[in-house]
């Protein structure tokens, strides 16, 4: 199986973002309604949310919005605000050792639903490079050119709320903050309609992991690994397991970033199902202002000072079932 991972500069949405959603809105109703959803708001309490939430982001709604036309539909995708809950799996460790600090994830989904696109944006003045999704700018992971870089993995099943999908969480974080504290006050006052885990790093090496969801307070914890649970977990269960595979990883003394990084190639971090495929290993070394995107024998890396655009296409091979 085959997925093609694009480049592009872009700082603001125009005319090529408009046809890229109009050419994906059927996709991303099915990502923002579901299967048999619940009720969703209406487009004039997703900008309510919006608005008292995440203020900083709606002027850039608005023109969106205005882009689209009269669309009710597509002004609640865009706002990302209670979409239907999905599954992610991941796998990601802070590193503060030599060539440090820097963040390593793996990203784990059904390749047939990713975006795959890798953008370098900056929507009010502040440069950001992230792996981003549907609809508008969502970042699964990025960085912005302060040094702070933001991931997140899914934190559990169960629970769900009125809040913000992750990835527009995310994205906020890295339009409007500089610092992981400054991330951190963020995160525990956004709503999360999902149980989520972020890990933060900046380039200081100052890093947390912040448990969200509806439901409970934010939890902030200077854990360094993190997989698909928050403070409980049945200790057989596969998210504990990488997680105790990628802490025995950083108190290894022989471990180098180089060796760390290899270590997201195997199992049990590695995953070859097609439900939850890794679809990228992504290492962020904020000191640098670099993110190097990592496949079995490939590494394509971006930065803020050499921003590559253009297309790699990895082959994934048979897949299990």
């Amino acid at each position: 199986m085959e997925k093609t991972f694009t480049a592009h500069r872009e700082d603001r949405p125009g005319p090529a973002w408009l046809a890229r959603f109009r050419d994906g809105r059927d996709e991303a109703a099915r990502w923002y309604l579901g299967d048999g959803a619940p009720d969703r708001p209406n487009a004039a309490e997703c900008r309510a949310a919006l608005t008292r939430h995440m203020p900083e982001l709606v002027p850039h709604y608005d023109d969106l919005c205005g882009m689209v036309g009269d669309d009710d539909l597509a002004h609640r995708i865009l706002s990302h605000y209670r979409p239907a809950p999905h599954r992610q799996g991941c796998s990601q460790a802070v590193w503060l050792g030599d060539d440090g600090p820097a963040l390593i994830r793996n990203y784990d989904y059904p390749l047939t639903s990713i975006t795959g696109r890798i953008e370098l944006t900056a929507w009010a003045g502040r440069r950001v490079i992230g792996m981003v999704q549907r609809p508008w700018g969502g970042c699964l992971d990025g960085m912005n050119e302060d040094g702070l870089v933001a991931s997140c993995t899914l934190g559990g099943l169960a629970r769900r709320g009125e809040g913000f999908a992750i990835i527009q969480m995310l994205r906020y974080v890295l339009e409007t903050c500089g610092s992981v504290p400054e991330g951190v006050a963020a995160l525990r006052r956004l709503p999360a309609v999902q149980l989520h885990n972020v890990t933060l790093l900046d380039r200081t090496g100052d890093h947390a992991t912040v448990f969200l969801g509806p439901r409970r307070e934010a939890a902030v914890t200077r854990q360094k690994t993190c997989t698909n649970h928050q403070e409980r977990i049945l200790p057989a269960s596969r998210s504990a397991l990488r997680q105790r595979v990628l802490e025995e990883a950083l108190d290894d003394p022989s471990m180098t970033l180089e060796t760390l990084a290899a270590r997201f190639f195997a199992p049990p971090l590695y995953s070859r199902k097609l439900s939850f495929t890794t679809a990228y290993t992504a290492v962020y070394r904020p000191e640098a202002g670099r993110v190097d995107y990592l496949w079995p024998g490939q590494c394509w890396s971006q930065g803020f000072d050499r921003f590559e655009e253009g297309a790699y296409t990895h082959d994934y091979g048979e897949l299990e079932a």
